[in-house]
């Protein structure tokens, strides 16, 4: 994480930093910063558990230009509700592993946005497992990223 992990308590200087570079971020990436850093907003992935991860890929114009989207269905931090996160196009990814052993990459610990050389939007997400705290980062390089949260419902169906 270049600009939080040289400062995690510095939350700050990352909403300084989104708000001084809104122009170059795609407009979707943009607007939960209203709430997706706020631990206490129930759309916020803080904490939340990985219950899945897809990584599709399409067929292109030539045979060997295929391209992917990646999606991630998260069970969020207060156990309410579901957040889906999908970058429609992604480009290099990488999606480091804890342990093979591991039952699950742990909570959502922090991430950070912001913009490649190529324009495109990075997402870095670091994952915490268990008390230890053992880190680490999945990267995903993307177009654009879609949120949505779905409300659990209850056992009538409200």
């Amino acid at each position: 994480m270049n600009i939080l992990k040289q400062n995690m308590h510095s939350c700050g200087t990352y909403q300084t930093y989104l708000a001084e570079n809104q122009a170059v971020f795609p407009p979707r990436a943009y607007e939960p910063v209203d709430w997706f850093y706020h631990t206490r907003h129930r759309r916020c992935p803080h904490d939340a558990w990985l219950e899945s991860l897809q990584v599709l890929a399409r067929p292109g114009s030539q045979p060997r230009q295929r391209s992917r989207s990646i999606a991630l269905r998260l069970l969020g931090a207060y156990k309410d509700g579901h957040i889906e996160i999908r970058y429609p196009t992604g480009y290099p990814y990488s999606l480091q592993e804890l342990s093979p052993d591991a039952p699950s990459p742990g909570d959502w610990r922090y991430d950070e946005f912001r913009i490649s050389d190529r324009g495109h939007l990075i997402h870095e997400i670091e994952w915490a497992y268990r008390a230890q705290c053992k880190a680490f980062v999945w990267v995903i390089e993307a177009d654009d990223i879609d949120f949505r949260q779905i409300p659990m419902q209850g056992i009538d169906g409200s």
